[in-house]
């Protein structure tokens, strides 16, 4: 009985940690919709770990990605999801669908 307490008693440590880690990340919405990103021009802070929500509002799939960074996600339509990114260095990052790249791009600045 005592072990299972003091097991209880850890993951409940470890889910508050987990959630309190989550909190402190800053959270952007990015929205895919008819070959277009918005926000087409997206401002973070430089040097801190940020999180993109994504959604696809538009009728057909998407990919939402960055070369440089690594960062891919395919969403269907009506789907969420979203991605980490690492603390940035000061600069413009470009992310773009790739079902869409002539018509799509948003500007990441991180400052």
């Amino acid at each position: 009985m005592r072990l299972a307490r003091a097991a209880a008693f850890a993951c409940a440590l470890l889910a508050g940690a987990a959630g309190a880690s989550a909190a402190e990340i800053a959270t952007y919405a990015v929205v895919l919709r008819d070959g277009r990103i918005e926000p087409a021009r997206l401002e973070v802070p430089a040097g801190v770990k940020i999180k993109l929500a994504i959604r696809n509002e538009g009728p057909g799939p998407c990919e939402f990605e960055n070369l440089d960074l690594r960062v891919e996600k395919v969403l269907a339509p009506g789907a969420s999801s979203f991605v980490v990114i690492h603390p940035l260095r000061s600069g413009s990052y470009r992310f773009f669908d790739e079902f869409h790249p002539d018509t799509s791009e948003m500007l990441l600045i991180a400052r």
